[in-house]
């Protein structure tokens, strides 16, 4: 019916957790790049605060890359404050100083 009857192997608490949440609703978290327009690099990296809903990962990404920086740009820099109202933000995680 559904329900998880046992789970076996883990050798921490956080194990079982993390199989609970795996199987009834897995998450994942993004880490990509968006496009810098006058900086000493064309892309900055940028990553997600909280996981996201696995099956919402393509639309979060879609999101992300709409996203066009003027430089500098920088680190800890959150450019959505709440993705597609899942809850998490998309962070800067390297700086892009200007040409």
């Amino acid at each position: 019916d559904g329900k998880i009857v046992r789970i076996e192997g883990n050798t921490c608490p956080k194990g079982e957790a993390y199989v609970r949440q795996e199987l009834t609703e897995p998450k994942r978290t993004i880490t990509t790049s968006v496009l810098v327009d006058g900086g000493v690099s064309p892309l900055a990296s940028v990553r997600l605060s909280d996981p996201i809903p696995k099956e919402r990962i393509f639309d979060v990404a879609r999101e992300i890359q709409k996203i066009r920086l003027k430089a500098p740009v920088k680190a800890g820099t959150v450019l959505i404050d709440d993705v597609l109202h899942l809850g998490s933000k998309v962070i800067v995680t390297r700086d892009v100083p200007s040409v």
